[in-house]
């Protein structure tokens, strides 16, 4: 998959359409109103045997200032010089326009190879802006409809040489590398890979820096940032092999997702579709990093989307951004550790880590907070420990006896790792309070040490019936009938 593709051309042409049916999935938010995409979004493409990266860009405009539109054309133009091949759409219905013409003579100073797409073209309607393409002086346009597919094959005919191209390219520039056995001969296959990385969702509320602090362990300015609120739409996932002070790096997708405000105040459709992306995000994420900002933390919406990732059960941590303009960094931090242990005791022991997205600040402590979450989340405790540890804690705090009918927990084991999931086995698990689950709970995360991570504790109901109870009855009532009969 060493071809890269970049999709390009002015706002509302239907990239994002073709990017989503390229890689198979709805992946960009696709709304009628134009400039709806404004990050590179990256996918694994698929076109008949054909396997390449594709990227999807903003739509570009004529700015070139420090307004939204100029930052959002400077990253398209990154795309470009990233991309091997850049896919220029227009929209066959509309037909040239002068802004087409402009970004034409661009890409043909800045690619290195141009595919000219007229897209919209299903139809007779369609007839004369493909014909105008030929005026772009780009070669012959290939006539797609990104919406219902049609002009795939066109497509693959002009990606073949250049994938081939780009596949015997990688091969003569791949490094010679010995792979190193073990002494047994076998390759030692740690958890987190290159083939499956470690997934991390950041997450918050509008403004709190999501974007910049990605910008910042990535080391590139891959997301358009400002001062603006809700810049981020759709939820930007990016690969990244995140190194510690010593060198040893692990593999990440990181996601960026858009700000998620009071439900009340979201009326656009648009807006409606970023929020649920980003808890489309969570929902697929292993760690997830809610971003706080220093100034006000732990609104209501914070609580809510920390909440949020703690039920979909996912690994947290809370990370408080803007650090470094902070006066009183000790009364601060201690105001900060008592409002999380008071406001979100569902994540008691969740790490609490102090950042600065702008200087790079406290990075390395999220990173060992994010592997340490993740460690915990996929933790397995044995069952043989389990019945001791449970035997010591109902010896401590017996349960209750409801209606003077003591609850009786028999036997514990661990039905599932990320998050860790138990199952006790006890008499009437409806009566059982959930004080006394809670209680549970506690002890689990401070006797295994699970600090933070959600933990799911089931109750299954084992009844007091012996199944040889009555049996014998039966069989001597069935002995006399049989005896009876022989007489």
């Amino acid at each position: 998959m060493s071809l890269t593709l970049a999709i390009v051309g002015r706002p509302n042409v239907g990239k994002s359409t073709l990017f989503n049916r390229l890689v198979g999935k709805r992946l960009a938010l696709v709304d009628d109103q134009p400039g709806v995409t404004r990050d590179l979004r990256e996918g694994e493409g698929r076109l008949g045997d054909l396997r390449f990266t594709v990227i999807d860009t903003a739509g570009l405009e004529d700015a070139t200032d420090d307004s939204l539109q100029g930052r959002m054309r400077r990253l398209t133009e990154r795309a470009v010089d990233m991309a091997d091949v850049c896919l220029f759409m227009i929209d066959a219905r509309v037909g040239l326009t002068p802004t087409d013409e402009m970004f034409a003579e661009i890409l043909r100073k800045r690619s290195k190879h141009v595919i000219l797409a007229a897209n919209k073209a299903e139809g007779n309607a369609a007839d004369a802006g493909v014909l105008e393409a030929y005026n772009l002086g780009l070669g012959e346009p290939v006539r797609l409809s990104g919406e219902h597919g049609e002009g795939m094959t066109d497509l693959y005919a002009q990606l073949m040489p250049l994938a081939d191209a780009a596949d015997e390219q990688a091969v003569d520039d791949a490094p010679q590398t010995d792979i190193e056995l073990d002494e047994d001969g076998e390759g030692e296959t740690p958890l987190i890979t290159d083939a499956k990385p470690l997934q991390v969702a950041v997450v918050g509320r509008p403004n709190a820096g999501k974007s910049t602090l990605i910008n910042k362990i990535i080391g590139d300015d891959r997301l358009l940032t400002g001062p603006e609120a809700g810049i981020t739409r759709d939820a930007i996932s990016l690969r990244v092999d995140w190194a510690d002070p010593d060198g040893e790096s692990t593999p990440m997708r990181i996601f960026d997702t858009a700000g998620m405000r009071k439900k009340a105040k979201v009326q656009e459709k648009l807006e409606k579709l970023s929020v649920s992306d980003g808890l489309r995000a969570v929902k697929f994420a292993e760690v997830v990093v809610v971003l706080l900002d220093a100034a006000i933390p732990f609104e209501q919406q914070d609580l809510r989307i920390a909440d949020l990732a703690e039920r979909e059960g996912r690994a947290v941590v809370v990370a408080v951004n803007k650090w470094d303009i902070e006066e009183d960094k000790q009364e601060k931090l201690r105001d900060l550790k008592e409002s999380f242990e008071r406001l979100l005791p569902q994540l008691r022991g969740a790490p609490l880590i102090t950042v600065s997205a702008k200087t790079g600040r406290g990075l390395e402590r999220l990173r060992a907070a994010i592997l340490r979450a993740h460690d915990v989340w996929n933790r397995r405790v044995p069952t043989a420990a389990l019945n001791r540890w449970l035997t010591a804690m109902l010896e401590q705090h017996p349960p209750p006896a409801p209606q003077g009918r003591r609850i009786k927990l028999r036997y514990m084991t661990q039905a599932k790792t990320r998050p860790p999931g138990f199952v006790v086995m006890c008499s009437h698990p409806d009566k059982m309070p959930e004080s006394y689950k809670r209680y549970l709970v506690n002890g689990l995360r401070e006797d295994f040490d699970m600090p933070g991570s959600p933990i799911r504790l089931t109750l299954r109901g084992q009844g007091d019936k012996n199944p040889y109870k009555g049996r014998r009855k039966k069989n001597a009532g069935a002995l006399a009938k049989h005896l009876k009969g022989r007489a």
